[in-house]
């Protein structure tokens, strides 16, 4: 069974590139495009990790994650800021608000699949399958 991979992102090339890296690597990508999507998203297919990028409509990527934080279902469920917000404090504003790690835009499509891999939950296999 596929790792599913939720990613909130409302660019659109920003979510065909994570969307071909990912679905290449055999991970299942459900997509949102505002923060309001990404969590009925989340509570709907329950995915393995959350890839969040911070500047979104209707909620900001903070608010997401604070949002999905307060519900005890996803107190296991790795939330990735990939984002362009790379200033001083950006960081630690993305883990305060309950993000697990941060990505840095524009992600290099090299190394992006081993960026955020060492936050999937250690059962989950190199290649987006479970065992």
């Amino acid at each position: 069974m596929k790792s599913k991979i939720l990613v909130i992102e409302d660019n659109e090339q920003n979510m065909y590139l994570l969307t071909f890296l990912l679905e290449r690597n055999n991970f299942e990508v459900i997509q949102a495009v505002d923060g309001r999507q990404g969590i009925d998203a989340a509570e709907k297919n329950r995915p393995t990790l959350i890839l969040l990028d911070i500047q979104l409509p209707v909620m900001s990527g903070y608010e997401v994650a604070c949002e999905l934080r307060k519900d005890p279902d996803f107190d296991t469920i790795p939330i990735i800021a990939v984002t362009s917000y790379a200033m001083p404090g950006d960081r630690e504003k993305a883990m305060a608000s309950g993000c697990t790690g941060y990505i840095e835009k524009p992600i290099n499509p090299a190394t992006f699949i081993s960026d955020f891999q060492k936050f999937l939950p250690a059962h989950s296999s190199e290649k987006g399958s479970l065992p």
